[in-house]
């Protein structure tokens, strides 16, 4: 049988908000990111991927879990 487990990512921020555009602020909180080097686990979709696409010079993928 397939694994029900999604595909998870973990994302990490890497550099500040302060003085970015607000829709990229908005974002980051929206990924749940607060402060540099603070890491969540989110579920790979689409959505998921294309946020840290749009903020891709704040942000790095560390891993990808499955």
């Amino acid at each position: 049988m397939a694994d029900t487990q999604p595909k998870m990512l973990r994302i990490r921020q890497v550099r500040s908000a302060i003085g970015t555009v607000r829709t990229h602020r908005e974002v980051l909180r929206g990924l749940g990111l607060r402060r540099i080097r603070h890491e969540v686990l989110r579920q790979d979709t689409p959505a998921v991927r294309g946020a840290v696409k749009k903020i891709e010079y704040m942000v790095e993928i560390v891993e990808e879990r499955s």
